[in-house]
């Protein structure tokens, strides 16, 4: 299950998650406008009905209509919600370009200022991080690509120490910096969180095949969690903060600028799903938990525990997805094992930003100096 929101709403992702070939199982995507007159929440506004898996989703950051996703089988697809006929607009397909593995993110890019054509990232267990251009046509072309290799990780990782030789090191996550869009960071299926460049010159090894050259994006290996990472978010308040969440329930605080995260929280007797900061709050996170909980943080109030506790499922079905509106920021949306979203309505507490709380961030970040 997946989870997105845009300015006027959201929109969720259903399959099953039991047996079954997912790479075939028929999957739909659903969206609700909260604002809409005679809203119903039994009733999405637009149902879309997709052949394989849907693994992730991400609205156009200014066009609200467009919606990308990733599949199970390697496709990234396009859809316009506002047209009533044929809301697919744009496919990847499938070929030597696409992603061989599950699609576990999808991010819109900035547009071309010379072509105007849309782009938007897409991230792979098998490893590529790709670049999509929307044609005309409504194909979506590889523009330029990324890919992980265990021979070429950071020297301070033990990715490369392992024998795997030039295997592929899946990709599970990844968030761009607010303020330099040329770093980002993954989440690996090692553990490992991996500070990256698109400024980067160096060819990937030859045995990722592919129709350009891809490249070797990776820099510096932040020590990892104690299985997958699930989920990363950079800070919009602050350049070097960033926070991952993973399979061994730990919430993990980062600075750019060392290996060490800053703290390390267990939120989680099992796993963590994903995790996200507050778009208005610099000191708030939010964390979806295997136990069916969603978690406030707020480091102004403390620095190991969560400050608010949401039971989402009743019979401890995980929460697997969260997200903020960016626009209606009291409003924070969640998917849960159920196949259920809920709309949680947040209190001033955690919407409105505090006198001294940008210092306070200052101050944590300022713990990687010391």
């Amino acid at each position: 299950m997946g989870l997105n929101s845009n300015f006027f709403g959201f929109l969720s992702v259903i399959f099953r998650l039991g047996d079954g070939d997912w790479s075939t199982e028929k999957s739909y995507v659903c969206t609700w406008n909260l604002d809409r007159r005679g809203f119903n929440p039994n009733h999405p506004d637009v149902v879309l009905d997709v052949a394989s898996s849907v693994m992730c989703l991400a609205f156009h950051p200014s066009r609200p209509s467009l919606l990308a996703g990733g599949l199970f089988n390697g496709e990234v697809l396009v859809w316009d919600t506002s047209r009533t006929d044929d809301p697919h607009i744009g496919r990847s397909g499938l070929s030597v370009d696409s992603h061989m593995d599950a699609v576990y993110q999808v991010r819109w890019l900035q547009e071309v200022p010379q072509s105007h054509r849309l782009q938007l990232l897409s991230v792979s267990s098998d490893g590529k991080i790709l670049v999509w251009q929307m044609e005309k046509e409504g194909q979506l072309v590889l523009h330029n690509g990324f890919a992980l290799v265990s021979q070429q990780m950071p020297s301070n990782s033990k990715v490369n120490k392992h024998g795997w030789g030039d295997a592929a090191v899946g990709v599970t996550c990844l968030s761009s910096s607010h303020f330099d869009p040329s770093v980002f960071v993954v989440g690996v299926e090692g553990g490992y969180l991996l500070k990256c460049s698109t400024a980067v010159q160096t060819a990937a090894l030859a045995t990722v095949t592919s129709s350009i050259p891809l490249k070797a994006p990776a820099q510096f290996a932040f020590s990892p969690h104690g299985g997958p990472v699930y989920s990363v978010d950079c800070s919009p308040f602050h350049r070097n903060l960033f926070l991952s969440a993973g399979t061994d329930g730990h919430a993990h605080l980062y600075s750019m600028l060392q290996e060490k995260p800053l703290t390390s929280l267990q939120l989680s007797q099992k796993y963590l799903f994903s995790i996200q900061w507050s778009p208005v709050r610099p000191l708030v996170f939010a964390a979806a938990s295997g136990e069916g909980e969603l978690l406030l943080f707020d480091f102004g109030r403390s620095s190991q525990k969560p400050s608010l506790s949401i039971k989402q499922t009743v019979n401890e079905k995980p929460v697997y997805c969260l997200e903020f509106n960016r626009t209606q920021t009291q409003l924070l949306a969640a998917g849960d094992g159920d196949g259920m979203v809920k709309i949680w309505q947040l209190s001033s507490d955690y919407t409105e930003q505090g006198a001294r709380e940008m210092n306070l961030l200052d101050e944590l970040a300022g713990a990687a100096a010391d």
